[in-house]
């Protein structure tokens, strides 16, 4: 295990008992980007300041993003996870902290998740805060950050702009993770950006993951008032600040082209769309 540096500590005087075991940590394969990852990457990382503070997950599209910000200069991290992509940045000296308005140049994460090289980068590394996620991922911290970029993902997306990224087709799979804790934090954020990514199309593109309302079952993960931006394969559009027409409107352009005549069509039926 690499010795992180943070608030967790205890000593050994607080101690039962303890077991040595050896066995190597496991490790995250790498995830490949692929084109439709990259294509979304684009229009985040275009819109990612010098000096911002950066909340990012795992998979191909948060990999895509960190792959594009090599040129950037003084960004810094507050995440949930720290990954082989902040690894990377950090090797290259993009990531320095030196415009964080809260543990400034320190990297702040709660928990790690990568390669060997990741977890030998961490060891007794003094440039990271492993701290509690009731501090990580609170609100009120979050927002302290000028210019906090929340990047995170989900699966389907309705007409008023509510993200459901903890169930597939209304099944349950997966739990919230950070994201509505970094959604509402950039939100009251100064400067601050939140990106929610997601395909066009699921099932090889029979299903678009725009919809008109949620499938039945559905969590929403992220509300209409906190969603800030929405990003596909075929562009991005901000709905914060704007009406349900105009969200509508947007999301349709977004979508897979083959399915915006229907919803356009729904649109209109829901009232939505004149």
């Amino acid at each position: 295990m690499p010795r992180s540096i943070g608030e967790n500590k205890i000593h050994i005087s607080q101690v039962e008992a303890f077991i040595h075991h050896n066995q190597p940590l496991h490790e995250l394969p790498e995830i490949p980007v692929r084109d439709i990852d990259q294509k979304i990457a684009e229009y985040v990382a275009e819109r990612i300041d010098h000096g911002s503070t950066l909340q990012v997950g795992i998979g191909g599209i948060p990999n895509a993003v960190v792959g594009l910000l090599s040129n950037h200069r003084n960004l810094g991290i507050h995440t949930e996870m720290l990954t082989d992509g902040i690894y990377h940045l950090v090797q290259q000296g993009v990531v320095t902290g030196a415009e964080k308005k809260t543990y400034k140049e320190k990297m702040v994460a709660t928990f790690a998740l990568g390669s060997r090289n990741l977890y030998d980068f961490m060891d007794n590394n003094h440039s990271i805060e492993m701290l509690t996620v009731d501090k990580v991922n609170n609100p009120r911290i979050i927002a302290q950050e000028d210019n906090m970029v929340a990047i995170n993902a989900t699966t389907e997306v309705d007409f008023y702009g509510q993200c459901a990224s903890e169930t597939v087709a209304g099944k349950y799979y997966s739990s919230t993770g950070g994201q509505a804790d970094f959604g509402t934090g950039v939100r009251f954020a100064k400067n601050g950006k939140g990106f929610i990514c997601l395909y066009s199309t699921a099932k090889n593109d029979t299903i678009s993951r725009i919809q008109p309302i949620l499938a039945p079952g559905s969590v929403v993960t992220t509300s209409k008032n906190d969603v800030d931006y929405v990003v596909t394969e075929y562009g991005i559009t901000q709905l914060k600040g704007k009406s349900i027409y105009e969200r509508t409107n947007s999301l349709i352009e977004i979508a897979h082209p083959k399915f915006r005549d229907e919803l356009i069509f729904e649109a209109k039926r829901m009232g939505f769309l004149i």
